[in-house]
Parts: C-alpha cells; sequence; structure tokens
C-alpha cells in the first residue's frame, strides 16, 4: 500500500478498535435504538455541514439514491442494531473475534460484485495469520452469548462485507461527505420514533453519555470519512481487514488505561495480526509481461498516408 493508505489503515484500526468497549457501556442504561440513533444522529449533524459546502448535494443524492439506500441498510441500519443488542449478551472481546471474519467473507462476495480479486498464497497466509492472531487474543476472553446474539453479530458480518463492495462499484465517484453524511441522516430517521419510545426516564451517567459522544464524533464522523477514503485507496477487500487489528487495539487500550495485565499470549497474537495484516494488504504482484522480438522482416511501418508497408 502507499504511505496514505498505510495511514487510513492504521488510522481505522485504532477508532474502529475502541467502540466495542463504548457500546458496552452505554446499553447497560440505553436501549440498542437510542445508542444508534445518537450515534448516526451526531455524526450525521458533525458532517452536513461540510458535504453542503461542496456544493451540488442534492444532485448528488438524487443521482445515486439507490445504491446509497442499499449501503446505508446493509452496513448502518441492519448492523449496527444487531451488533449494539448482541453486545447486551456478549462480552466486547467475543464480537470482535467474531467480527473479525469480514475479510474472508468479502473475498467470497467479491466473486459476485465482479470485484474478485487475484489471491495468491501471500494475501491468504497473510488472513489465516491475521485471525490466528485475533484467536489467539481474544479466545481467553470469551464469555456469555447465546445463539441469537452470536446470529446478529454474523448478521453484522455480512453486511460490513458486502457493504464495501457496493461503495467501490456503485459509488466510487461520489465525494465521501456527500455519501456518507445522507446514509447517517437516513438511519437517524429511522431509529428515531424507536429511540423516542425507549428514551430513558432520567438523564443517563457521564460515562454513558461520554461513550455516545465518542460513538458520534470519532467513531462515525470521522471514522466513516476515513473508511471511505480507505477503500478508495486500497480497495474493499483490503480494507476490510482493519477488523483483525481493532480488537488488539481494544486489549492495548485496556492494558494503557485501564492497567490491564499485557501477558506473553498478547504479544504473540500482536506480532501475528502484525504479520497477518501485512501480508494480506500487501499488492498483488505484477505479473511478468516478457516482450517478444518480432524479426525485421516481419516487421510493418505505417505511412502517413494510412498505408501499411513493410521495410
Amino acid at each position: 500500500m502507499t504511505a496514505r493508505g498505510w495511514f487510513l489503515f492504521s488510522l481505522m484500526g485504532v477508532v474502529w478498535g475502541v467502540p466495542y468497549l463504548m457500546i458496552k457501556v452505554a446499553v447497560d442504561e440505553l436501549s440498542p435504538s437510542m445508542v444508534v440513533f445518537a450515534r448516526c444522529a451526531l455524526g450525521a449533524a458533525l458532517l452536513l455541514p461540510f458535504a453542503l459546502r461542496q456544493g451540488g448535494f442534492a444532485r448528488t443524492v438524487r443521482a445515486h439514491w439507490k445504491p446509497m439506500l442499499a449501503f446505508a441498510v446493509i452496513e448502518i441500519v441492519g448492523p449496527w442494531w444487531t451488533l449494539t443488542d448482541a453486545e447486551r449478551h456478549l462480552s466486547s472481546s467475543t464480537a470482535g473475534l467474531l467480527i473479525a471474519g469480514v475479510p474472508i467473507v468479502a473475498l467470497v462476495l467479491a466473486r459476485f460484485f465482479g470485484a474478485g480479486e487475484r489471491v495468491g498464497t501471500r494475501r491468504i497466509a497473510g488472513l489465516a495469520l491475521g485471525l490466528g492472531g485475533v484467536t489467539v487474543l481474544t479466545l481467553p476472553h470469551l464469555t456469555g452469548g447465546d445463539a441469537l446474539s452470536m446470529a446478529e453479530v454474523l448478521v453484522t458480518v455480512v453486511g460490513y462485507a458486502t457493504a464495501p463492495l457496493i461503495a467501490a462499484r456503485y459509488l466510487k465517484d461520489v465525494p465521501t461527505l456527500q455519501l456518507i453524511t445522507p446514509c447517517l441522516t437516513l438511519a437517524a430517521v429511522v431509529y428515531a420514533p424507536a429511540a423516542f419510545l425507549t428514551r430513558p426516564s432520567t438523564m443517563p451517567s457521564g460515562e454513558v453519555l461520554a461513550s455516545l459522544a465518542g460513538l458520534g464524533v470519532v467513531c462515525t464522523a470521522i471514522a466513516f470519512v476515513a473508511f471511505l477514503e480507505l477503500i478508495k485507496e486500497v480497495g474493499p477487500t483490503r480494507a476490510g481487514v482493519i477488523t483483525y487489528v481493532n480488537p488488539a487495539v481494544a486489549v492495548a487500550a485496556g492494558a494503557l488505561f485501564l492497567d490491564e495485565e499485557l501477558t506473553l499470549g498478547i504479544g504473540v497474537a500482536f506480532t501475528l495480526i502484525l504479520a497477518g495484516s501485512v501480508l494480506a494488504t500487501a499488492a498483488t504482484p505484477k505479473r511478468d509481461v516478457r516482450r517478444v522480438r518480432v524479426p525485421w522482416s516481419t516487421r510493418q511501418t505505417s505511412r502517413a498516408d494510412g498505408r501499411v508497408e513493410s521495410p
């Protein structure tokens, strides 16, 4: 990848490594619908002025409303609710491990979108190493869960794997702000009634409000702008490899800010994830196309009058 691609990849690894913890905190006092509504509404409100300043906002939405609607439903409206609801019963580590299946599902689905990439041994090895690292990292922390919550996370995985393919094929020429702003606005409108009906009777705690602010500003507004730029830079399947890095970032944050223990297993997991991410996102080597020498006697040249003659 380019330097810009690595910067965006690293940024996404960080900003989408912390939502699992924030969601877990928020759903202790708020309904999943309220969490999704607050996150989308705050993100849309922050991005809307910048999207309008670019000009042609309404025209862009009218011209691309069908793929935009598909992207909004498959990336945000459906998966964010299923993931948030699942985390009422799943640990954040378990959710992170299941979400790590996104790049593998994306490679399979890419064939149906005509975006299939050549997947060599190096990328396959990278995907396997990264998934192994995520497993080593999260396996000791797996707790709770039931069949329904597991299924909800798997729905999220399919959505996260499919939506970038839609964006890459049908929305690649749409300015990033003019794509994500209407999608977040639609999601906020969809969840507004349920959020109103399930609103808390008392003001949520400061910890929950801080989590909602972080989800809306960092993990939604900033993250989506960076993610869509990453898709344009490296493609949808490579962009999905960030789901390997996210659980590692979550564990690192716990060690830095919560004094959680760093073990040998965590060190091994970080090494596997780093190596796997590098291999899985590496550019496919170009085929060696050798020039074929044509004997001078068989070469032809073109005259200015359009006729072809042999030398």
